[in-house]
This record gives C-alpha cells, structure tokens and sequence, in this order.
C-alpha cells in the first residue's frame, strides 16, 4: 500500500529533538517500509533537509508558522494515489485532510484529545466515522475515548510504544559494554547511587516532589545523588521560573543535583547506565510516559505513579513500584530507600523490567500490531 503518515505540527520528524511521537514512529518506521511505500509529513527544521528519500522512505517537511500553515501544506500534498492515510494526535485534522478524498484514513492518539474543550462533539462524531480505526498509546486513552463516544469502541486498538534494547546497557554489563564507568566519572558520581529522573521540568511532571523527597533520602544516605535529565520543551533549555525555583531547592539538598538540561535523543540512553534507580512523578493524567519502556530497557526498578495509563506497564514489586498516593514525597522517599537498602531486590526487579522490554516492548512487535492494522483495510 501506499501510506501517508501526518506527525504533529509541534516536533520534527526524525525526532532530533525529541518527541514521543516521533520516537514511536522511528522504531517502527524502518519494518513498516519494508512492506508499505511510506511517505512521511512533519514540519521544517534548518538540521534536516526539506525533502528527501531515505530507506525508501519519502520525507516531505512543511512551514509551520502557525498550525493551520502546516496542515493546510498537508492537505496540498494529500490525493486518491494514497491507500491509507494514518494522523498523529489529531483527530480536528481528519475531516478537513480527508474532504474529497475517498481513500482509507486512520488516526493514532498519543494524548486525550477528545475532550470538548479540545474538540467539538460535531467534529469528534466526523472524525471517528471517517476513520477505520484509532490506534491509543494506552487503554487509558482507548478508555477515554468509549467513555465520550462509545460509537468509536470498536475501532478503538491499543498499540504499546516500544524500545529498542540494544541501546541501552544495564548496569550488570561490564564496563566496557557499558557507558557507566566514564560518565560518572565524568559527572563526579563514581561514589554515589544515582537516582535518575528523564523528563521535560513542569509542574505536572512532578520533578520539585523528586527533590522534596530526596533531602532526606540524602539524609539517611549520605552516598546517594540525582540526576535530572531534560528541559522546559524539547530541544530548548531556556530557563523558566519552574525550571529556576527546582535548581533553587536543589541547592538545599545536603547531597549532589546534577541538571543535564535537554540531551540530544541519540545521547540519552547512554545517560540511563548511570543510574541506579529511576523515578517518574507524573501529576497529571500521563497517556503512558515512554520513559517507562526506556527503564526497563535499561535495567532499572522503577518507581511511578498511578496516574493515567503509567501503571499498564508496571508488575507492582516485579519491575518497579506504583505510588498511589502521588502528591506525596514521603512516599517516594520510602521506596527509594527500600531499594536501596535491598540491593539484591533492586537488581531482581531491574532484571525483571529488562526481561518484560525484551519480551513485550519491542519495536517489531509494535510494528506487527500496526502493520495488522493497515492489512485490515485492504
């Protein structure tokens, strides 16, 4: 078949800055194009070119001053000549992209986007009957979604995200396969036990609760150190007020506070083999942070919160913890030192996320549920 594939307005594609979307569509993207001609729409970025071909993949890049600039490039692009046409993340698009065309669409939802403060019930109805069937990153997206439509139930399908696990060396490798030695050797941290935080830094991501429990974690554990990966937003590391009250608070923290700030994409799964345990905060309705799969993949216990679909992922004490009481520092601080002071389950459970990454996560099996997908349009 020939595919058209619609990223969001927000981030490039290949995800050089980042971007769950994106990665999501890089893994899967190069089994997809063995079996489908593929073109691809994402926005402009001066390090990328504005076409291209690669992999026998068709790459067509358009301005986005503003949202309506970038969809309406889209939909100049858009005729019969394709078979499916498959939209990231926004359902609003789908009638206007699909007005006049009679071939297949589809949509694939990374976030709640069917609220009516983001979608009119009118187009919400339009969008859902137009396409042949909604791919959601969690069952807590599919869930919202029957909740306000259930016409769309049957054409809702859970796809997990995937990771690939050779890009990520836990830390029972031994140091020359391992990137571990030299970076905390680099960043001062030989001595310590990391714990890893990898996420953008807003209050909804929960990052001042990581260091509100870690004063006395570092405390009880002199050895122990944070390190924060990411920024306000993808591939920027402009300060905010946030980002400046964290580096603030972090200062009060009798241990070691290391701030990566944004990393390139391609650096960060290096940066997971310094840590020892690794934590995510999320406050607000997460759709499935990708950071979970990355963990795993990585080797790390993990501990959670049981905010929108984060816990699908989780086996409770298998390959990390899920924090019902999520505002809450203390619990976190608990069982961050739980492991700690159990090596021995720190390392069961990380093998065990390793394990679950390797058997159920991975990007051919992310592809097969898509390619499934777009075979039963046929």
């Amino acid at each position: 078949m020939k595919i058209a594939i619609v990223c969001t307005e927000k981030l490039a594609f290949p995800p050089v800055n980042g971007g769950a979307v994106q990665m999501y569509l890089e893994g899967a993207l190069p089994i997809l194009s063995k079996l489908h001609e593929i073109t691809v729409f994402s926005i402009q970025d001066p390090k990328l070119p504005n076409t291209a071909t690669e992999r026998g993949v068709k790459y067509i890049r358009l301005p986005a001053s503003t949202k309506e600039e970038y969809v309406i490039g889209v939909k100049s692009y858009l005729s019969n000549v394709f078979d499916l046409v498959h939209v990231f993340n926004r359902p609003r698009w789908v009638p206007f992209l699909s007005k006049g065309l009679t071939c297949a669409f589809s949509l694939s939802l990374h976030n709640e986007m069917f609220p009516q403060n983001k979608i009119s019930s009118d187009l919400a109805n339009a969008c859902i009957n137009r396409v042949s069937f909604i791919t959601t990153v969690s069952q807590f997206i599919a869930n919202g979604v029957k909740e306000l439509y259930p016409s769309a139930a049957s054409k809702l399908h859970p796809v997990y995200s995937a990771v690939d696990c050779n890009l990520y060396k836990p830390i029972w490798y031994s140091d020359k396969d391992s990137y571990r030695t030299a970076l905390r050797a680099e960043y001062g941290l030989q001595n310590y036990k990391t714990i890893l935080y990898v996420g953008r830094l807003t209050p909804k991501k929960g990052t001042h609760i990581v260091l509100e429990a870690m004063n006395s974690v570092m405390k009880s554990h002199p050895n122990t150190a944070l390190m924060i990966i990411g920024s306000k937003w993808y591939g920027r590391n402009q300060p905010t007020d946030y980002v400046k009250s964290l580096k603030r608070l972090s200062k009060e923290l009798p241990g070691p506070v290391i701030f990566t700030g944004f990393l390139n994409p391609k650096e960060i799964p290096k940066y997971y083999s310094i840590g020892d345990i690794f934590v995510n905060m999320s406050q607000w309705r997460e759709p499935l942070a990708r950071v979970h799969y990355e963990a795993m993949a990585a080797g790390l216990p993990i501990i959670t919160t049981n905010r929108g679909g984060n816990s699908e992922v989780m086996e409770e004490g298998v390959n990390g913890f899920v924090m019902n009481d999520y505002e809450n520092p203390k619990v976190l601080e608990k069982n961050i030192v739980r492991l700690l002071d159990n090596k021995d389950l720190a390392l069961s459970i990380g093998e065990n996320g390793r394990k679950l990454a390797e058997e159920k996560y991975s990007f051919n099996r992310l592809a097969n549920d898509l390619l499934k997908l777009f075979d039963s349009i046929k």
